[in-house]
């Protein structure tokens, strides 16, 4: 028996114990239980017999690497998670996830790029991209997700990418706010000459100026070593690490300094359930950070044959949230009769470490656990972060939980 399982028991045995008069917080159970899980090195994975699909309530499955659902606002691509491996974390530019293709006044444009500077700021102007640009530094690897990355046969609209950019806090400090400014408002191109069947029209964000500098934000004009991709904001896009990609602008060409009455952009209230506001509210300072919390899916089941018989490798990711996550807990319902929803589900989370562990939470990170189910069928996957602490709003509902197949054990 492993000391992980030791552990497990003789936790379940005080609680046992404890009786119905006694309350037991299970978050602090499982808390402890991942407190003991330690990182050590996983045995041999055995021989690959194959790979089994990953799905849940028949969605659409859609091609790696491919435009698809039209053009402009409605153009989408996803990314492959399923061929993540240690080493290769970095999605290169041509696989990178898209949301909206270059609209066609940004692929039109021709001479230097400019972005215009106005509002509550020492005096109007136009900034010189090519100016700005010598300002620019390498940023790191961050990850970039969808909001509405909904679609459990992948969740592909995610991607990670090595930036190069100039940081925002700088640009805004030398146009010189006024002391009525109290926010910042990213627009882009896209708004111009769009139709779309499923977007409203218009791509623009307010940030607060008292949070910028710990935002971290930038504008990025290189992507993975070489010139921001068309599609991804030819030639300058902003980045907000750790926050949904509807908030990094894409074809920047106005920067505008706003006070505490600046109304909620049409982007804004478009996405303001996917980026889980409680309301689309009229003014733009009422809005919540669109941050990722902590977040873990699967993206690959391996069949193997080892020395104890077929096992099942499961490898996931983890990504997103305010720092790095090093336990994780998982719960692999049985077949059976399925709750309506997914807070009806019961049945015991099992700790277990991310190895090795990750050193940044700027990025996803991979995770492994090994498995062998005691019957055919078809099985729910669900993933939560160990520290009951820690937010988790999708992991909660179960946003992220995807069904596996298996034919044999």
């Amino acid at each position: 028996m492993s000391a992980m399982e030791q552990t497990r028991r003789q936790l379940l045995g005080t609680l046992a114990a404890a009786g119905a008069a006694t309350l037991v917080d299970p978050g602090e159970v499982l808390a402890r239980l991942a407190a003991n899980v330690p990182c050590t090195a996983s045995a041999p994975a055995g021989e690959l017999l194959g790979t089994l699909p990953l799905f849940r309530d028949r969605a659409q499955v859609q091609a790696f690497g491919v435009k698809y659902g039209g053009a402009g606002l409605d153009a989408r691509m996803v990314t492959d998670l399923s061929i993540l491996e240690p080493g290769k974390l970095i999605t290169p530019n041509d696989l990178a996830y898209i949301r909206t293709e270059i609209p066609a006044a940004a692929a039109a444009h021709t001479g230097p790029w400019t972005i215009a500077a106005s509002g509550l700021l020492a005096k109007d102007g136009t900034l010189n991209l090519d100016a700005i640009a010598r300002q620019s530094k390498a940023m790191g690897p961050h990850l970039f997700e969808c909001s509405g990355n909904a679609n459990p046969s992948n969740f592909g609209l995610m991607s990670v990418a090595e930036w190069e950019g100039i940081p925002l806090t700088g640009i805004v400090s030398a146009l010189k706010p006024t002391k009525d400014a109290t926010g910042v408002l990213v627009s882009g191109f896209d708004h111009i000459g769009q139709v779309s069947q499923r977007s409203i029209v218009g791509a623009s964000w307010v940030f607060p100026l008292a949070t910028l500098d710990k935002l971290g934000a930038f504008l990025a004009v290189r992507m993975n070593g070489a010139p921001v991709p068309a599609d991804h904001g030819k030639p300058v896009r902003l980045v907000v690490p750790g926050w949904y990609g509807c908030t990094w602008i894409k074809w920047v060409n106005e920067i505008r300094l706003v006070g505490p009455d600046e109304a909620a952009t049409t982007q804004m209230v478009e996405f303001a359930n996917r980026t889980h506001q409680a309301e689309p509210f009229k003014l733009a300072k009422d809005y919540t950070p669109a941050d990722i919390q902590t977040a873990a899916t699967p993206v690959r089941i391996e069949k193997r044959r080892t020395a104890a018989g077929i096992e099942y490798r499961i490898v996931g990711i983890v990504w997103g949230g305010t720092k790095a996550v090093d336990r994780l807990a998982i719960r692999i319902q049985a077949p059976g009769p399925k709750p309506q929803a997914f807070s009806e589900v019961t049945g015991e989370f099992t700790p277990f470490a991310v190895c090795p562990t990750p050193r940044t939470h700027a990025t996803w990170n991979l995770w492994e656990y090994r498995w062998q189910p005691t019957a055919p069928g078809t099985y729910d996957i669900a993933l939560k972060v160990a520290d009951p602490s820690m937010p988790q709003r999708r992991l909660e509902t179960g946003y992220y939980m995807r069904q596996v197949k298996v034919e044999e054990v």
